[in-house]
């Protein structure tokens, strides 16, 4: 079982007053969840200090880490909520109680919700740090799958792949997505993970002899350049990435270059820049495969430079170059910089980070004078995840059209079967019905919403379930107009009253 040294010997630069706090949280947990066990076996604390020493591998300060070893304590454990407020404080009960609300999302496997979903995901937590926690609490109980009964298996893996994975990628946590991919891919596609398996081990057993010879002389061409800081490394392509790039390549691997990249690793930008023109220099790329994301990062902040060459042997090779802080952000995205936020080191922050922690609520005073205005421009994965099609104002400034709707302007409610819905703020059953189809919308007579019959204009509520009655001759009233929040059930409702018109 992970001790706490363990987990203390993660935390870069602890005080003594955090290693009060780590300690006295693990002999907390430790006691809160004395005599209950795992599936495995194992006691159920050993998954507590599993996601504490997670928690610290990914950068995370002692205040997050606390809260992940008391994460289950008071929903699986024996203690209370006012035992964690009065011997931990607001912000970690806080944290613990934000686990408690992600985990009582529902999932129920139908593709049209999965986005709303993710959304959910993000929004309900209302700080990153919280996501950071179920992360890890998610990560450890994949990695431990195998002991849940058979018939729980693919469900848990396929919300992993479908939602937690997806979030994390967006968040620019690589390494975390992968490792989720990875774990749930062969619960979700046995068959599939069997031949990309396969695949995978005989492709790169070829390439690994042809990458040592091109280390070698690439490091030998660098150092002739004057270029002698540099770390190598492999990078393996995850197995469900790769899958994904076989389905897109007609299943053909030899059309796949970068099931195995050599990475080159060096202290500065310019430097970057030098090796790709010593590369270049030296061995012939392929055409259209140079690709500068320094420039211009992807849409989760990922940044590195990729050139594929012919290294003269018939083999064909992937580098990625970057420098030790752009390796470190590809790999751990937003938690990198949660890690700078709580550590105090502000200005390592990238304005990108520092617009996300302007969203999160105002925590103590911790991100007073960011403002959305003054950090910078408002990244893409960031409008993907708060985007809302038909009802964003194209005149409204966007970086608080964005902010508003991300925590303010969106609620969620359920289908009865607990399919979650993500519509504006001030949306009628009207708008829920078109969501689910038009023909619902076109045929409701009337809406229940918590077991409740209630009038059509009613605005609903976060969290309302919500039942629509239709009757098969039954038709929209130009009334819904004025009901209706969302373009789409407002189209909808002109069309057949205009349809109705044009049959008169």
């Amino acid at each position: 079982m992970v001790e706490l040294k363990d987990i203390k010997g993660l935390i870069t630069s602890p005080t003594a007053a955090d290693n009060e706090l780590l300690e006295s949280a693990y002999n907390f947990a430790e006691m809160a969840h004395g005599g209950q066990k795992r599936l495995s076996g194992e006691n159920y604390f050993s998954h507590a200090a599993e996601t504490a020493k997670i928690l610290a591998e990914y950068g995370m300060g002692a205040t997050t880490v606390t809260a992940g070893i008391l994460h289950d304590t008071i929903e699986d454990g024996r203690a209370t909520v006012e035992e964690i407020k009065e011997k931990f404080g607001e912000e970690i009960l806080f944290l613990v109680e934000g686990v408690t609300k992600l985990g009582k999302i529902k999932y129920h496997g139908a593709d049209r919700y999965n986005e709303s979903l993710r959304k959910l995901f993000v929004a309900v937590s209302q700080d990153i740090r919280v996501l950071m926690i179920k992360f890890a609490d998610r990560l450890h109980n994949m990695r431990t799958l195998e002991h849940v009964p058979e018939e729980k298996r693919e469900r848990i893996a396929r919300e992993t792949l479908e939602i937690y994975a997806p979030v994390a990628y967006r968040l620019g946590i690589r390494k975390l997505s992968r490792e989720l991919e990875d774990l749930a891919f062969p619960y979700v596609y046995p068959k599939e993970y069997g031949e990309v398996l396969s695949l995978a081990k005989h492709k790169q057993k070829i390439l690994r002899e042809g990458l040592e010879k091109f280390l070698k002389s690439l490091k030998k061409e660098l150092g002739k350049a004057g270029i002698t800081k540099v770390r190598s490394e492999y990078r393996v392509k995850g197995l469900y990435s790769l899958y994904k790039k076989l389905l897109a390549r007609d299943k053909n691997i030899e059309k796949i270059y970068d099931t195995l990249a050599v990475r080159i690793i060096v202290p500065t930008i310019p430097d970057c820049y030098r090796v790709l023109g010593v590369i270049h220099g030296t061995w012939r790329p392929l055409p259209r495969r140079i690709k500068d994301y320094i420039a211009f990062p992807k849409p989760n902040g990922y940044q590195s430079l990729h050139t594929t060459v012919f290294v003269g042997d018939g083999n064909i090779v992937e580098v990625q170059i970057r420098t030790e802080e752009i390796h470190r952000n590809s790999e751990y995205g937003i938690a990198s910089h949660i890690s700078y936020k709580e550590t105090g080191g502000k200005n390592r922050a990238t304005a990108v980070f520092n617009w996300i922690w302007s969203l999160l609520p105002n925590r103590e005073g911790e991100n007073e004078g960011v403002s959305p205005s003054s950090s910078g421009d408002v990244p893409q994965w960031i409008k993907e995840l708060v985007e809302h099609h038909e009802t964003s104002n194209s005149k409204s400034s966007l970086n608080e059209d964005l902010r508003s709707d991300f925590f303010h302007n969106r609620i969620f409610v359920f289908t009865p079967n607990g399919d979650v819905i993500d519509l504006p703020k001030d949306s009628s059953p009207v708008d829920f019905a078109y969501s689910i189809h038009s023909e619902v919308g076109n045929k409701m007579v009337g809406a229940k919403v918590n077991g409740k019959l209630v009038s059509l204009n009613s605005k609903l509520q976060n969290g309302d379930i919500v039942e629509i009655s239709t009757k098969k001759n039954a038709k929209p009233s130009t009334k819904w107009l004025d009901y209706a929040k969302t373009t789409i059930a407002k189209k909808h409702i002109r069309s057949v009253i205009q349809r109705q018109k044009d049959s008169v």
